[in-house]
Formats: structure tokens, sequence, C-alpha cells
């Protein structure tokens, strides 16, 4: 997940998220989901609409799947 630029420290917006710090270097370092939860705080911190964090995560999630499962759709004849 990639935050938007801003002045403040990844502690200060955890802090202003209401996640621990830990939470949030998870999403920053993709080992967390973006959550509708954690969606709708991003859009309030920041302005954002929450469907945006959710289509990045939807579309992250389609990727490493893609890829996950090359072999098997390799596999799959399109009608």
């Amino acid at each position: 997940m990639i935050l938007p630029a801003t002045r403040l420290a990844k502690a200060e917006i955890a802090r202003r998220l209401g996640v621990r710090r830990q939470t949030l270097f998870d999403l920053i370092a993709e080992r967390q989901p973006v959550t509708p939860a954690r969606a709708l705080r991003l859009e309030k911190l920041f302005g954002t609409e929450a469907e945006f964090w959710l289509d990045l995560q939807r579309a992250y999630d389609l990727r490493r799947l893609a890829a996950q499962m090359a072999e098997e759709l390799a596999g799959i004849v399109a009608l």
C-alpha cells in the first residue's frame, strides 16, 4: 500500500487512523490487506473514497492470484 504524501510520521498516521503502528507498517509492506473498515479509516484521514482503497486491494489480490494460478488457468480453454 502506498500512502499519500504527508509530513506526518507513520506513527502519527497510525494514531490518527486508530490502529497500531505495526498494523500500519504491515499494510504498507503488503502483509495485511486493506479491509472495508480500514478503507473507511483511510477515507476519513486522507479524504479519498473508501472504494479507491478497496479497488487497489482488489487489483493487488487479482494480480497475485493470477500469478499463483497461472499453470491451472493455462489449462482452461476459452469458449
